[in-house]
């Protein structure tokens, strides 16, 4: 069978230092052509600003069959999202090719392929339109649209007066149901709220499994690629580590970001703009302990790089079992409402007392975000071993099988 996504050798190069080309007025150009001879006489090629290239994609090659949810995996900067804007056809790889089989629908930001001055319904024609369908088509499947986006009262408002979450479930709906061949989504779907993650999850399995169609997905959330995909692709600084089944991908990708140090934040990239940020982050046991024990006492600091005041700021810490599969979650704003960061460099340290965790190791995801916007989020910022001791101070311990939480309970027979 003729696979629906071939990428053969794709490498994709940014010059870094170069400001992006800007429209020039009749004057620009005039005043370009004078300077010119002027600028090769002095040596000036226009090139003072490069700094060198940075290669986000080098030599990836896979194939994705028809009718398979392909997983991308890889931690932040690995050259994942690159990787989907290539074959959504919004920026030309610099080397190789990308060859798609079919109708294709992409969910990469927030409010993908929205004009925020047409309201939720016109966005939904135009969806349609873009994907090539024709009216009857769209009409046919509207209601059902709706009723999955969960947007009936604000259906006829702009879609800028809409919340992040309401545009995702809108542009998730849209993308989901009016039949592209092919669906790329990307961790998009971490904006909208735990109940309607769990309907875009099943919709994937309906429209892969039921309807045959193609899935690319990218996820931070370990356990939904291995539930929802059949293979996955391990990208590490823009280069394939692993194509295979979804379970030994995962394993291979688990294994090598597992660490018990600190991570280098500071040489993370960085976007431009960005006014909050980690940079730093680590794990240790309280004052009276060298290691952090079941039941016993943990510290989570961060380090934050704070350019402005974050009004109703708010810390998540996020423990991972190393299967991926999330346990545990602690919120600052569960614990301290209305919580201002001010500008400068700051130190937030998160006491747990009593870890409710079975010995182990465990993966921790961190995050900054308001009630509006989420400004940092860094996957496995580090990890923490968890030692044995006496918890239940009967000598006893849970097996593999019996979960990972622990919690005393009062027996009566």
């Amino acid at each position: 069978m003729t696979p629906a996504i071939t990428i053969d050798g794709v490498s994709k190069c940014y010059q870094l230092g170069l400001r992006a080309e800007k429209y020039l007025t009749l004057r620009d150009t005039i005043m370009a052509a004078v300077k010119a001879p002027f600028q090769r006489m002095a040596g000036l090629t226009g090139k003072g600003s490069e700094k060198g290239e940075f290669w986000a994609l080098k030599d990836v090659s896979f194939d994705v069959k028809r009718g398979e949810v392909m997983g991308i995996i890889g931690r932040n900067g690995a050259g994942k999202s690159t990787l989907l804007k290539i074959l959504s056809r919004i920026t030309e790889p610099t080397e190789g090719s990308a060859r798609l089989k079919g109708r294709v629908a992409s969910l990469l930001e927030v409010g993908t392929g929205f004009h925020p001055e047409l309201t939720g319904r016109e966005n939904i024609y135009l969806n349609g339109a873009i994907l090539g369908m024709r009216k009857a088509e769209i009409d046919r499947k509207f209601d059902e649209i709706v009723a999955f986006a969960e947007t009936e009262q604000f259906l006829d408002t702009p879609v800028k007066r809409y919340s992040s979450g309401m545009h995702v479930r809108l542009a998730f709906a849209v993308a989901a149901h009016l039949e592209p061949e092919i669906l790329i989504i990307d961790e998009v779907l971490a904006v909208g709220d735990q109940e309607f993650q769990k309907k875009c999850l099943g919709r994937i399995q309906q429209v892969s499994q039921g309807d045959g169609r193609t899935v690319i997905f990218v996820s931070h959330n370990i356990g939904a690629v291995r539930n929802l995909c059949d293979r996955a692709v391990y990208l590490r600084n823009g280069s394939v580590v692993e194509v295979g089944d979804a379970d030994t991908v995962v394993d291979t990708y688990l294994n090598s970001t597992i660490s018990t140090e600190e991570r280098e934040l500071l040489k993370r990239p960085r976007f431009p703009g960005l006014t909050a940020t980690f940079s730093g982050f680590s794990v240790f046991p309280g004052p009276d302990k060298e290691r952090v024990y079941c039941g016993g006492e943990a510290i989570f600091e961060f380090q934050l790089d704070v350019k402005e005041p974050l009004k109703n700021a708010c810390l998540g810490i996020m423990l991972n079992s190393d299967k991926g599969y999330r346990v545990l979650e602690f919120y600052s704003r569960l614990e301290l409402r209305g919580v201002t960061l001010n500008p400068g460099k700051q130190t937030v340290r998160c006491k747990v007392n009593g870890l409710p965790l079975k010995h182990g190791r465990y993966m921790v995801d961190i995050d900054l975000r308001t009630s509006a916007k989420l400004y940092d989020y860094l996957e496995h910022a580090a990890s923490v071993d968890v030692e044995y001791d006496d918890f239940y101070g009967t000598g006893e311990q849970q097996k593999s099988y019996e979960g990972s939480i622990l919690h005393r309970a009062a027996w009566e027979f």
